[in-house]
């Protein structure tokens, strides 16, 4: 083989069982000829041949574009910029809000910008399901200006929410832009409006703000033997003894219901009286949740009865739904709700149809729950929650 073809000649593996070329003619044209071939095949030269790189779009200030084509084109573009794509950065094509996912930088106060939660730093209060809209109270039309809410002497509306914990002064700015405020039952999409903190009624997406600094919410995990009183005669371990160890102790707090001695689990503590009447009135029918341990086996057909009613003393009561949580040989546990606040309605019910209970736990009132909390132990309730709480009611 001639010089001429032993440099033409491919080196890779993938060449070899190519068909072999007349290298004896050696002219020029020929040579082109066959340059023109190994290009069209992928090879090239002496080594394999890469595919180019796609070519990176470089980032483009629009101020500096505007700021070049004032200058003319006869400018020297500028330098390609050394930041890395958005879509390089780890969990960029994971959606907003997923585990991993970038945060969103936040935006100026334009209708449609995204916006945090009301009180979205809290721990808890985050999985507290859909909020109950409460029924608005009279105040100013659709058609009345918001002029008339305005108040010369009050405080800015973003600064009054940022104070009450809603989020930072410039979310709460977003938040009135995109019309998710409202002030005594009217929306609010300016920046400028003034309110009085004391007299003004301020929801933030259906969910009442408490401004009163002086009113107290409270969630007790009462344990078995301790009785709903603040005081007792008797001398027996009663609710102002757990709270002896609390920043409220003095405080003039009363209960939201009862239960009764042998039954543990949640109790309301608060203020506020007049959630307190609502809480406790059977027109609002806040349902009650409770965890029963009856012994077992529980037979077929005993959830549908009490679901139905049974007939007690006072009349007719039922249960709004029946779930079988837990079976283990002799015992039963079963989660109830009802809205009935009638004394010892559980008790009285299981033993109606031939299962008195063994244990009762109240779980969750509203849309309040224990959760983890130690038994024994008082935790303030939340912003999100006494939202919720209030909402609940139509407050």
């Amino acid at each position: 083989m001639t010089q001429a073809g032993r440099q033409g000649s491919p080196r890779s593996g993938s060449g070899r069982n190519l068909p072999q070329r007349n290298t004896s003619g050696g002219n020029a044209g020929g040579g082109s000829r066959g340059g023109a071939a190994k290009r069209s095949t992928g090879f090239g030269g002496d080594r394999p041949h890469r595919a180019p790189k796609p070519r990176e779009e470089r980032f483009v200030d629009p101020d500096e574009a505007g700021a070049r084509q004032g200058r003319g084109a006869t400018d020297k573009p500028a330098e390609p910029s050394s930041r890395k794509p958005s879509a390089r950065k780890p969990g960029a094509k994971k959606a907003p809000g997923t585990p991993g996912a970038p945060k969103a930088k936040p935006r100026t106060a334009v209708p449609g910008a995204a916006a945090s939660r009301a009180f979205g730093s809290e721990r808890f209060g985050q999985n507290l399901g859909p909020l109950r809209k409460p029924s608005r109270r009279k105040g100013p039309g659709r058609d009345v200006p918001q002029s008339k809410l305005h108040d010369a002497d009050g405080i800015r509306l973003q600064k009054v929410m940022a104070s009450a914990g809603v989020a930072s002064r410039r979310v709460c700015e977003e938040m009135i832009a995109e019309g998710r405020v409202e002030v005594d039952g009217q929306v609010v999409t300016e920046l400028g409006v003034r309110v009085d903190p004391k007299t003004a009624v301020i929801h933030v997406d259906g969910l009442r703000i408490q401004l009163d600094e002086n009113l107290v919410y409270m969630v007790f995990n009462k344990p078995k033997g301790v009785v709903s009183t603040m005081e007792d005669p008797e001398g027996r371990p009663c609710i102002s003894d757990f709270l002896k160890n609390t920043k409220n102790k003095g405080e003039r707090l009363f209960h939201v219901g009862r239960l009764d001695v042998a039954t543990e689990g949640l109790l309301l503590l608060t203020n506020d009286g007049e959630l307190a009447n609502r809480l406790t009135h059977p027109s609002y029918e806040v349902p009650k949740t409770y965890l029963v341990q009856v012994r077992g086996p529980f037979p077929h057909g005993i959830g549908a009865q009490l679901k139905a009613g049974v007939e007690l003393e006072d009349g007719l009561a039922s249960v709004d739904s029946f779930r079988l949580v837990d079976s283990t040989p002799g015992h039963v546990l079963i989660e109830v709700v009802l809205h009935s606040g009638k004394n010892r309605i559980v008790r009285r019910m299981f033993d109606a149809v031939g299962f008195p209970v063994q244990r009762l736990v109240r779980v969750k009132v509203g849309p309040i729950g224990l959760g983890d909390q130690r038994q024994g132990s008082i935790r303030n309730l939340g912003k999100q929650e006494i939202g919720h709480l209030l909402a609940s009611v139509g407050l």
